[in-house]
């Protein structure tokens, strides 16, 4: 086991080889800048919009705005009138001054002999022909594509190839079932998804192109037809395809799988290879305005219909070009590894957007933390010289477990920035990261933010803020923070409330997809005239704050936020239950689990066999990171006379706490009694 490194109050001052080249190199700088950014948000953010590319100014307000559902429909706009693109402000713009022979990613695949390279005129000759290939397809200026993809370098050519002509990305996880596949395809309307023949997870074998081909039926069953299902060749064998060993060549060297099987349904499906070829690498650029929507990533709704988040043009580009370049202290030379897949929001704001907006060099990494073994992560930073390096909490608890010679053995000196994301990191595992990985060198950044922000919210800045294990820290710039209690009234320092915002920032989402409604209800009614999160937290008495997590009918599982409704709705489509409730669990790793409470119809028999069978339905549902820890047969719920579940009782029952409170509203007290002793044993 890992060695106990104690738990202390203390606060860590930034490191000062840090500090001394960081662009913000004081808490009295970040107060300045702040004031700034909060006060004259048209000044603050003019000045950084200065450094980007633009076909046209703005001709309208540079912010315009209305949080206060009370005043009419929620609105956000910035920079109106002004047009860019944001695939021209992410290649061209560097190719054009100086970097075209940096390297934009080094990929590195699940075998750690698979590796490749990709400069940024390599990269912009790449987007430029898939532009022209989704050209050719039919694909327009505000068309919809899905991509479903691996790890691997053409999943950003595929993004930034719909960002250069104007349509919009919609990336779903690979790791997401046919049946949500098909879900975010049928609500964005999209006629072509993009996809590879599989991927490897360690030693697993994912048919990624079988889960497609279930979706596209699925949808044709909905009266949805897609048209073009796009296939990068990523396993299969080809020889001209496959180079056995990195020469130099952009293309990554991988080993090929000779137990992949796809199949194939002309004229529908295409290989990605054979259409780029002999394709012009020259496609000029869609002038946007910056209100255009520029993508939507679907993200699980406490309804459990997920939802699509919408993000645009300007506002994103700045947003997630400014984060990245303040929260993680980004210099020039740096070498930058965010761990996310491209599926979530954090691979597309701190894998793609951000480093790319930057002129940085990054890392696209397909592999998982554990395989070979459980030194993978620390063995990468050694390879390629990592300096700043983000990732999620449930991988440092993971890492943690196994001790600490899986990370001594490998050369972390290169490392001056070390962040997490996805969910709060509790104070043990800070400081082993910290300690450890750090060896007490390099900053922890804890960022809080979510789909919905575009971009990091509360975050430390490393050359200036000292941290507390823990804490979030303070906002960043152009974000006010509130803490208000279930009333909407601002609640005093060290009690627990409700995280709300009460003015934009650029990277703000700007509606759900299709239904503004929702938009409205689910972030801006509970609270008029603020932004909601969900989330709860604190502030302390020296104005750091702390997230408690989410206050709603949310888990958040090794940072993938998952519906309880969703869930839900899963075991109840299973023929021997009638109904199920679904609350968060502690988990030693993970943060949060689910544990599940089902009740079954007349005549059916709760079993290990059963047990197994709504696990599974969870697993082709959602997909398998959504598969519960827990379940529990339930004969009857906890429901008040008005028949609401008590969802609190459920929580206090999940974790064996018999200190329930007041449940004198409901319908029948005994059903608690009877669910502590039906209560599986290893929970």
């Amino acid at each position: 086991m890992a060695e106990n490194h104690n738990i202390s109050p203390a606060i860590f001052p930034p490191p000062e080889t840090l500090q001394n080249e960081a662009h913000v190199k004081s808490m009295e700088q970040y107060r300045d800048m702040y004031k700034h950014s909060v006060e004259d948000p048209d000044g603050f953010w003019g000045d950084i919009a200065r450094e980007f590319h633009w076909a046209s100014p703005p001709t309208g307000k540079f912010l315009e705005y209305n949080f206060d559902v009370r005043n009419g429909s929620i609105f956000i706009k910035w920079m109106q009138g002004s047009k860019t693109n944001v695939c021209y402000n992410a290649l061209d713009r560097h190719v054009k001054n100086g970097l075209a022979d940096k390297i934009a990613f080094y990929w590195e695949g699940n075998d750690p002999h698979d590796s490749g390279h990709i400069t940024y005129s390599q990269l912009l000759d790449k987007v430029c022909q898939f532009a022209n290939v989704l050209k050719s397809l039919g694909v327009q200026k505000g068309d919809r594509v899905a991509i479903y993809m691996p790890m691997i370098i053409e999943i950003t050519v595929a993004l930034l190839a719909c960002v250069r002509i104007g349509a919009m990305h919609s990336i779903v996880f690979g790791g997401f079932s046919a049946d949500s596949l098909a879900d975010r395809i049928l609500d964005a309307k999209c006629a072509i998804v993009i996809t590879a023949d599989g991927v490897w997870r360690g030693n697993k074998l994912l048919n990624l192109k079988d889960i497609v081909d279930s979706a596209v039926k699925k949808c044709h069953a909905e009266g949805h037809t897609v048209e073009h299902v796009v296939v990068a060749r990523h396993l299969l064998p080809s020889e001209e395809y496959v180079v056995p060993e990195d020469d130099g060549d952009h293309r990554p060297a991988r080993r090929p799988s000779h137990v992949l099987k796809i199949s194939w349904s002309s004229p529908r499906d295409k290989w990605w290879h054979e259409l780029v070829a002999g394709v012009s690498t020259s496609c000029d650029p869609e002038w946007l305005d910056a209100e255009d929507p520029l993508f939507m990533l679907y993200t699980s709704g406490s309804t459990g219909k997920p939802k699509g988040v919408l993000h645009t043009q300007a506002g994103y580009m700045l947003y997630a070009a400014t984060t990245f370049k303040y929260d993680f202290d980004y210099q020039p030379d740096d070498i930058f590894w965010c761990t996310a897949d491209v599926g979530w929001i954090t691979g597309h704001t701190y894998v793609t957007y951000g480093p790319l907006i930057n002129g940085s060099t990054s890392l696209i990494f397909e592999g998982i933390p554990t395989f070979p073994d459980p030194g993978r992560f620390w063995a990468v930073v050694e390879k390629y010289k990592v300096t700043k390096f983000y990732t999620a909490p449930t991988a440092i608890r993971t890492l943690m477990g196994f001790g600490d010679d899986y990370v001594t053995k490998y050369n972390r000196s290169s490392l001056k920035v070390i962040g997490t994301v996805g969910e709060p990191i509790n104070p043990e595992a800070w400081l082993w990261y910290y300690n450890v990985v750090g060896n007490k060198k390099a900053a922890v950044v804890d960022t809080f933010w979510q789909t919905e922000t575009g971009g990091h919210v509360i975050t430390p800045l490393p050359g200036a803020t000292p941290t507390k294990p823990g804490s979030a820290t303070f906002p960043f710039f152009g974000v006010v923070p509130v803490i208000l209690n279930e009333e909407g009234k601002e609640i005093e320092d060290d009690q627990e409330g409700y995280i709300v915002f009460k003015q934009p920032w650029p990277g703000i989402m700007r509606t759900v997809y299709g239904d503004h409604q929702r938009f409205e209800t689910t972030y801006f009614k509970k609270f008029p005239g603020y932004y909601c999160t969900g989330d709860g937290g604190r502030r302390d008495s020296d104005g750091y704050l702390w997230i408690t997590g989410r206050i709603d009918d949310m888990v958040n599982v090794s940072g993938h936020l998952l519906s309880t409704a969703e869930i839900e709705s899963a075991l109840v489509g299973h023929p021997a239950v009638t109904e199920a409730a679904v609350v968060s669990h502690p988990h030693p790793i993970k943060g949060e689990c689910t544990y599940c409470f089902v009740t079954l119809k007349q005549g059916y028999t709760y079993s290990e066999e059963l047990t197994l069978e709504l696990k599974q339905a969870v697993r082709t549902k959602i997909g398998p990171f959504a598969t519960p820890d827990y379940m529990q047969e339930a004969p009857g719920l906890p429901k008040t006379r008005s028949g609401k579940i008590m969802r609190r009782v459920l929580r206090k029952i999940a974790v064996g706490d018999h200190n329930i409170g007041d449940v004198t509203t409901l319908a029948d007290e005994s059903v608690v009694d009877l669910l502590f002793k039906l209560r599986p044993t290893d929970a």
